[in-house]
C-alpha cells in the first residue's frame, strides 16, 4: 500500500500569525508531498512494498539507502510535526508537567532550552524533545534524521529548522520563526507520547 499525505489535524490559516496558510501550502502541500511521492517511487526497487513506515526507515538506514531513508524520515518526521502543533496551545499539566518540572525546572525554561538547541543547530535538520531512558532531553537532529531510527529515544516533539519551514514568513530569521512557533505547541500532544508510543502517531502501512 503506498503512503499517503496525511491531513493536517487544522485548517491552513489556524496557525496564524505564527504560521501563516501560505507556508502550509508550500511546506505540507509542495515539499511534504514531495517526500510522499519520491519514497512511494521508491519501494518497489527495494522490496518494501506493504511495509509499514517506520520499518522502511529503519531498513533504508541499516542499508545505507540514503535516498529512500532520507525522504521516508522526512514523511515521518513532518507528519509528527503538524501533530506538535495547535492554534489553542495550552500549559503542560499533570505528568508532562511533573517531569518538565523535575529535569528543567519549568516550561519556559524547557522551551528556552528547545530554542537554543534548535537555533543552534547548524543547516537543516529538527529540535527534539525526546524520552532518553525515562528521562526528558533536549536535543537535535541532522537533516532528515530522526528518532525512529534509534532504539531507546521516544520522541516527544519535534520543531521544524528546515529554511523551508519559515523563509517565507520570517525569511532566514530562524531565532523569530522559533519564538512564534513555541506559542502553537499542543502540550497535550506531547503529553501522550509521554507512553513511549509516539513513533506509531505518525506512521503508517
Amino acid at each position: 500500500m503506498a503512503f499517503e499525505l496525511p491531513e493536517l489535524p487544522y485548517a491552513k490559516d489556524a496557525l496564524a500569525p505564527h504560521m501563516s496558510a501560505e507556508t502550509l501550502d508550500f511546506h505540507h502541500g509542495k515539499h511534504h508531498a514531495a517526500y510522499v511521492k519520491k519514497t512511494n517511487d521508491a519501494l518497489a526497487d527495494n522490496g518494501l512494498e506493504g511495509a509499514k513506515l517506520s520499518e522502511v526507515i529503519r531498513q533504508a538506514k541499516a542499508k545505507g539507502n540514503q535516498g529512500l531513508f532520507n525522504n521516508s524520515a522526512q514523511i515521518w518526521n513532518h507528519s509528527f510535526f503538524w501533530q506538535c502543533l495547535t492554534p489553542n496551545s495550552a500549559a503542560p499539566g499533570g505528568k508532562l508537567a511533573d517531569m518538565i518540572k523535575e529535569e528543567f525546572g519549568s516550561a519556559d525554561d524547557l522551551v528556552k532550552k528547545l530554542v537554543e538547541e534548535s537555533s543552534g543547530h547548524f543547516a537543516s535538520g529538527w529540535g527534539w524533545l525526546v524520552l532518553d531512558g525515562g528521562k526528558l532531553k533536549v536535543t537535535s537532529l541532522h537533516d532528515a534524521d530522526t528518532p525512529v531510527a534509534y532504539e531507546g529515544m521516544k520522541p516527544l516533539l519535534t520543531i521544524d529548522v528546515w529554511e523551508h519551514a519559515y523563509y517565507i514568513d520570517y525569511r532566514n530569521a530562524r531565532p523569530d520563526y522559533l519564538d512564534n512557533v513555541t506559542k502553537i505547541i499542543n502540550w497535550d500532544f506531547v503529553a501522550q507520547n509521554i507512553d513511549g508510543e509516539g513513533v506509531s502517531r505518525a506512521d503508517q502501512g
